[in-house]
């Protein structure tokens, strides 16, 4: 089993990918401004609270581990629609550096349908009204892959459609191919189960799938 570091464990994907990679027998260590308040108990687990945006708590997360799950966000609400978003770049770029200093290799990260060359795929509605509500977030999300994708290491870019908060069934389709990319649901939980699953997989290093659950 590997010891796998999350980043934006409190919450979200990056909390579901804790309790994912501890149900796979691997040991997490979690990374997030609050991760003292993590609500999990479990001996293979560290909380290690910091900051994504902290040289130095990288350096401390990286530490021993041998595969990066990356899942940072931003707060939700009106107000964040109007302000410039640079959280996905910023702490990019500081991952990259920190794990090729540390000599860790292997990064999965999550962007979103609509992240890269994914975005032609929303249609023009669609993509009218991503824009609106999520452009700024989005267009940092493209830096983000960029940096990832130009980097050396070995990474996987997850990209779910829509969110829910329903259970980790594995019951999802993990669509490569540019033609199969389209809108649907999936549950966080079973985002973090892709995430989790290809720390010990090679079958997506360098791609960027989609993430949709399969139909009923």
């Amino acid at each position: 089993m590997a010891k796998l570091l999350v980043i934006g464990a409190s919450r979200g994907i990056g909390l579901e990918a804790v309790r994912c990679g501890l149900a796979e027998g691997h040991h997490v260590r979690a990374l997030a401004r609050s991760a003292d308040r993590i609500p999990i108990t479990d001996e293979r687990l560290e909380k290690l609270p910091g900051d994504a945006l902290d040289p130095e708590a990288l350096s401390r997360a990286l530490e021993g581990v041998e595969a990066v799950i990356q899942a940072v966000g931003v707060a939700a609400g009106a107000e964040r629609l109007l302000k410039p978003v640079s959280l996905f770049s910023e702490s990019t770029l500081l991952l990259v550096q920190a794990m090729k200093a540390a000599g860790v290799r292997r990064l999965i990260a999550v962007t979103g349908f609509g992240a890269g060359d994914s975005r032609r795929r929303l249609g023009c509605l669609r993509g009218a009204a991503f824009r609106l509500l999520l452009g700024r977030a989005y267009d940092d999300k493209d830096v983000q892959e960029a940096l990832i994708r130009d980097s050396d290491l070995d990474w996987v870019i997850a990209r779910p459609v829509v969110l829910t908060n329903g259970p980790r069934s594995g019951r999802y389709r993990v669509l490569r191919e540019p033609a199969q990319w389209r809108h649907g649901f999936i549950s966080r939980a079973n985002v973090a189960d892709f995430l989790v699953k290809q720390v010990e997989s090679d079958e997506n290093l360098g791609k960027t799938p989609v993430l949709l659950s399969c139909p009923a």
